[in-house]
């Protein structure tokens, strides 16, 4: 707090006043007045700054609630619960940030759900993708990663590539790091893309990885057209991809996939089966609907890369508007869905 002087008070109120003198007496007087009133004014922002923080406390616990995606207008309240499957996605696991306990305290929350199994959609590891990235780099995240799936190798997991998880600086193709087999190998899925089926549900995996990033290869376009043919009448078809197909957060940000036209008109030839399609990629949450297939982009278990944010999060380790989490869904035997995700604060 400044040294007030006489001198300091007699001049300030002259020039306010226009008052050429005034007393001792008088200048203590309006000095006694002045701390007061900065005495309330403090109290007031004191009692302000708390209720405020009140308020960004129940905001918060607000926006850490469970978000419902999938709002059926009828739901078939006779449908049977066939599958409860965790969808983490966008994990960017790397040694910084405390990023590993981190990761596990958000298990510990999944393996609460009694989930069957885990979707993972990608991005699983930091980045390798970069140029500046080296051999020995790439080797020490997918090392954290292998450490970390000892923590839940009781459940399966299938998972599919993400645009960060393929190392191109590799000194030429032939070498065994080098591209999409080495992530492969790591994730220890059988194929790039494949697909699966679990009680009664089909499941296919695709890779967005090709040119036009965010785009399905020519060789993939021909098995997705006969596999989605060979399945039968009224079939239950959930599809994972890293890109989202269709998407609301991908209109400001970008980030779709580029073929986007080519895999809906697909889709609506097959408008007799039950499809519905999951992503990650934005980190960001949000879904569409489109000639009645569902497509939920859902947010990063990472959020903000595991940092605090940036200026436009909207909350601590926010990415924009969504918090970091994961996604349970449940899977019915009328072919319906519930895609909830879980934020999480750690």
């Amino acid at each position: 707090m400044p040294t007030f002087t006489v001198g300091m008070y007699r001049e300030q109120f002259s020039d306010r006043f226009g008052y050429k003198y005034l007393s001792n007496r008088t200048i203590d007087y309006i000095k006694d007045l002045i701390f007061k009133k900065k005495k309330v004014e403090k109290k007031f922002n004191e009692k302000r700054r708390s209720a405020l923080k009140k308020i960004g406390a129940s905001m918060g616990m607000l926006a850490m609630s469970p978000i419902v995606l999938s709002q059926e207008s009828s739901i078939n309240k006779k449908r049977k619960k066939l599958l409860k499957v965790a969808h983490i996605t966008d994990i960017h696991i790397s040694t910084d940030n405390n990023a590993p306990e981190r990761f596990k305290k958000c298990l510990e929350d999944i393996k609460k759900h009694q989930v069957d199994f885990f979707l993972n959609g990608g991005d699983t590891i930091m980045a390798a993708d970069y140029g500046h990235i080296t051999r020995e780099q790439v080797i020490k995240q997918w090392d954290v990663w292998k450490e970390l799936r000892k923590e839940f190798d009781t459940y399966h997991m299938y998972s599919c590539l993400g645009n960060h998880d393929m190392w191109w600086a590799a000194p030429d193709k032939s070498d065994a790091m080098y591209g999409k087999d080495y992530v492969v190998k790591n994730l220890e899925i059988p194929k790039r893309y494949y697909s699966f089926k679990k009680n009664d549900w089909h499941f296919i995996v695709l890779d967005s990885n090709n040119k036009n990033a965010g785009a399905l290869d020519d060789e993939q376009r021909d098995w997705l057209e006969q596999e989605l043919q060979a399945l039968p009448h009224k079939a239950f078809v959930l599809v994972m991809t890293h890109y989202p197909i269709l998407g609301v957060s991908t209109i400001p940000y970008g980030g779709s996939h580029t073929d986007s036209k080519y895999i809906t008109k697909l889709f609506y030839k097959h408008r007799d089966k039950s499809i519905h399609c999951i992503s990650g990629h934005m980190h960001l949450l949000d879904k569409a609907v489109y000639n009645d297939v569902s497509y939920y982009c859902n947010g990063s278990m990472s959020g903000f890369w595991w940092g605090v944010g940036d200026e436009e999060s909207a909350g601590k380790c926010w990415y924009h508007e969504t918090p970091p989490g994961y996604t349970i869904i449940e899977l019915f035997d009328d072919g319906s869905l519930t895609n909830t995700y879980y934020p999480h604060a750690y």
